[in-house]
């Protein structure tokens, strides 16, 4: 199957991954952001999903077999969080409403379906791992339910199928997003290498010793497209990891060595990246014009409160993957190889030195 395409969020780590599958498997493709990338084959779409009337007007002429929505927009509490992107998904599908095309709408949303949100992120009363899909909601608000909701009241009104994607901390490519891990450790082992700061560990025990998962967005894409194009994955959510497990003990000698850097033991002792981080910018707009870099500002390239949230937690965080396999999806990524490709993408697109 192919056909007409929209992918809301398109400029982001997630939304820049699916514009390529779907482009590769022969899709016209349409993008939508608030500020859209330029790219080669794909129809850019300029319009915040904030304003309910823009959006109508944005995608008045669109008629999309297939939506993707890859974004989200963090507000200062969760009650924001949820009045802002549950409005977005509203306004997305209320603005496709006249058009009569949608076959099919997929929302990315993540695992804090499990470890609750921000305000609460892994605390209190959780599933046991490995995470699985029918495990359910906890008994707090969350804004990815709130945007399932809106998804489940438009396609039972509407007629389309749906699916929800729960990936774990995503690999990928893209600068200016509130969320990316993997550029964020580059650019402390960058800054780390430039000033001679040892290159440690920054979470806790419990994610230095004990089992975890990632997601490549490469892998999140083609999963988009698998559940979009598989009539046995409609109506269904699906947790998406790359397949392997690790422990950030292994892992961070690996990246340590991609740099050049010798890791510092770990001590066991917490030392938040924001914290790290915090009086930076300056070195970085420094590393920056010295090497010709195409970014020197270092917020739109490092997420240290999202990484920090990440290998802060206090609990082992494992994911299963048996539903897709069991539908036919076996896409497989190691892991240390997805932040490996994405720190070469980097280098060669002059965003590290």
């Amino acid at each position: 199957m192919t056909g007409t395409a929209l992918v809301v969020g398109a400029s982001g780590i997630v939304g820049s991954a699916t514009v390529d599958a779907l482009m590769e498997k022969g899709w016209r493709v349409y993008g939508l952001a608030r500020r859209p990338l330029s790219r080669e084959d794909m129809t850019p779409v300029a319009v915040d999903l904030q304003d309910k009337a823009a959006t109508a007007d944005a995608l008045s002429g669109l008629r999309p077999d297939a939506v993707f929505i890859t974004t989200w927009l963090r507000q200062d509490s969760e009650a924001e969080n949820i009045r802002v992107n549950a409005a977005m998904v509203r306004n997305l599908l209320d603005a496709l409403r006249p058009g009569q095309s949608t076959r099919h709408v997929a929302l990315v949303t993540g695992l804090k379906h499990y470890l609750g949100p921000f305000e609460a992120y892994g605390k209190g009363a959780l599933p046991q791992t490995p995470f699985r899909e029918d495990q359910g909601r906890l008994e707090v608000e969350n804004f990815y339910y709130a945007q399932e909701d809106e998804l489940f009241a438009a396609a039972e009104r509407d007629g389309f199928s749906w699916s929800v994607h729960r990936p774990h901390t995503v690999i990928g490519m893209a600068v200016g997003n509130a969320m990316n891990m993997g550029t964020t450790l580059a650019v402390y082992a960058t800054l780390c290498k430039e000033t001679g700061r040892p290159f440690r560990f920054p979470g806790s025990a419990a994610q230095w010793n004990g089992l975890t998962d990632m997601t490549d967005a490469r892998l999140l894409a083609r999963h988009l497209l698998w559940a979009a194009t598989t009539p046995s994955a409609r109506n269904e959510a699906f947790n998406v990891v790359n397949g392997d497990v690790f422990r950030w003990s292994w892992m961070w000698g690996r990246i340590a060595q991609w740099f050049g850097l010798e890791p510092t033991d770990f001590d066991g002792s917490v030392q938040p990246l924001e914290a790290q981080m915090a009086d930076a910018g300056p070195v970085w707009q420094s590393i920056a014009e010295r090497e010709g870099l195409v970014e020197p500002n270092l917020s739109r390239l490092s997420s240290p409160w999202h990484t920090d949230a990440d290998l802060g937690r206090p609990i082992e965080v494992v994911t299963d993957m048996s539903k897709s396999r069991k539908l036919g999806f076996t896409d497989y990524q190691p892991t240390d190889d997805a932040f490996f490709d994405l720190f070469t993408r980097l280098r060669a697109g002059r965003i590290i030195p």
